[in-house]
Parts: C-alpha cells; sequence; structure tokens
C-alpha cells in the first residue's frame, strides 16, 4: 500500500521551533566539518530535518527509540541531539578528540544514542528489535524509528529485516531512507540503482510514503501519526539533498567527507538560513 499524504494539520509553533534546531544544527555540522579530523558533511547536511522530526516524536518519552543507522553521519546526529535538548554539552569543540564519545561513528556513551552504529544496515534491525519488544511488552504504540540511506539499502541485511518485520506485522516499525542519492564513491544512480523502490518496499509488505525530507511539517505530522493499531511496517522514502543548507556543497558527492578550515567554516555558516 502506498500512502499519499494530503498535507495534514500542524503546530505552526513546533515546526518554526524544528526549522531554528535545524539551521542551528547544520551550523554545528560545519564547526565540526572545521576540525582536524573533519567529518561525513553531506550525508550529515541531508539527514538532519529527518532527525530532527523523529527526536521529536521521540521526546513523547512514550518508548520511541531513534537509531541512525548511516552512522557515518554521527555528526548530524550529535548536532540534532544537542539543538533537541537531549545532549547537554556542544558536541562540535570536542568531537573526535580523545576522552570524547564524539567519534566518527555513534556509539552508547552519547547521551540519546541507544545502539552503536557504523557498519552500514545494522542500525536497521536494532530498530525492529525495538519495535519487536515493544509490541511484546504491550506498547505497540512506541515505536522504533531507523534512519538509513539509499546506499546503504545496497545491504542486504536491510532486506532481510524488513522481511521479518513485515512477517512479525511491527506496524510500530518505521524505516526513513535519507534519498540524498550520493554514496562514499558516487551517486547511487552510477553504482547500484534503485529503480522502483517504492514498490520494492510495498512488495515487502510495507505501508509506503516519499515525502520530501527537507519538509519538517509533513515529517512531524508524519512521524507523530499513532500506528498503535497499524499491522505493516511504515517505510518513508524521504528526498533529501547531499550537503543541504550549503550552496556551495549541495548536491556534489564530493561533500561525502569534508575537512575545512574556520574561514571558510565561517563563511558556510553565515549562509545557512
Amino acid at each position: 500500500m502506498t500512502i499519499t499524504l494530503e498535507a495534514p494539520p500542524h503546530d505552526d509553533e513546533i515546526v518554526a521551533t524544528l526549522t531554528e534546531r535545524a539551521v542551528q544544527a547544520r551550523r554545528l555540522v560545519v564547526d565540526m566539518a572545521a576540525s582536524p579530523r573533519g567529518c561525513h558533511l553531506g550525508g550529515s547536511l541531508s539527514v538532519l530535518d529527518i532527525l530532527i522530526a523523529a527526536l521529536h516524536r521521540a521526546a513523547a518519552d512514550d518508548g520511541t527509540e531513534v537509531v541512525l543507522s548511516k552512522g557515518h553521519a554521527a555528526a548530524g546526529l550529535y548536532a540534532a541531539l544537542h539543538v533537541s535538548g537531549i545532549l547537554p554539552e556542544n558536541p562540535a569543540p570536542l568531537y573526535g578528540l580523545a576522552g570524547h564519545p564524539y567519534t566518527g561513528h555513534p556509539g552508547p556513551k552519547v547521551p540519546g544514542v541507544r545502539f552503536p552504529t557504523g557498519s552500514l544496515g545494522h542500525g536497521v534491525p536494532y530498530a525492529a528489535g525495538w519495535a519487536l519488544s515493544q509490541k511484546l511488552r504491550g506498547r505497540p504504540g512506541a515505536l522504533g524509528i531507523a534512519v538509513a540511506g539509499d546506499g546503504e539499502l545496497q545491504e542486504g541485511l536491510v532486506w532481510e529485516t524488513c522481511q521479518v518485520a513485515a512477517a512479525q506485522e511491527l506496524g510500530n516499525f518505521v524505516l526513513v531512507v535519507d534519498r540524498n542519492g550520493g554514496q562514499n564513491d558516487g551517486m547511487v544512480a552510477d553504482i547500484s540503482p534503485l529503480p522502483g523502490l517504492a514498490a520494492r518496499f510495498t512488495a515487502f509488505g510495507f505501508d509506503t510514503t516519499e515525502i520530501d525530507g527537507h519538509d519538517l511539517a509533513a515529517l512531524t505530522d508524519l512521524l507523530t501519526e499513532d500506528r498503535s493499531t497499524a499491522r505493516k511496517p511504515l517505510a518513508v522514502i524521504a528526498d533529501t539533498v547531499k550537503g543541504k543548507g550549503v550552496r556551495a556543497v549541495e548536491g556534489k558527492p564530493g561533500s561525502h567527507y569534508v575537512t575545512i578550515d574556520e574561514a571558510r567554516a565561517a563563511k558556510w555558516k553565515r549562509g545557512i538560513r
């Protein structure tokens, strides 16, 4: 089943707050790119709006868990956790420094991170397992939200998990695909294309929808829906722009991993709105 969204009502004040968080978070990611180690800039910027909307859903404190399966976008996760009030300290000045938990892939020493991710594909079954555990505990309203990249869908473990999630009728499992079109070695379409992606998820037994991955109003409305009576897991294909917010690198494969100086970081941050 493919879902067509019809501009559901949303709270303008909440969306405005989340939009400001996204701006702040993008600036933090640029700061991390200006560290001596640099960071996975493009994917961190593309996934930020998804993460901020998902963390807002988890703030309902009903047991929902958000898992960043594309763990190399850790800079984006740290920034989103900080602006969402889950991570008290600013991770940017500490990113990659010995003695601090803000490494290139997230681990459970970071507040708000339950599962370590980095080996692609593994965060999807973590989230599905969480959804199953909540269902078995009689808490089907608690979601397991996995945020994956489109390049990550080349991992077979993702599809094995999808098969199990459908068989177990995990209506509280949500897989959000950050479809920015890029991966480590270039464009997904040039390496291992994913035609008919929505139809694939539907064939696996998912409810499926496609959405603008930078539309915080639509993302928030979708992720705050009550799925306690749903019997099919949900696949959200979120169309995004690699490097979103920094015009100099938007849509460019070269933004995948970036190390910049402080002067360039300052210039890029001024352009983020």
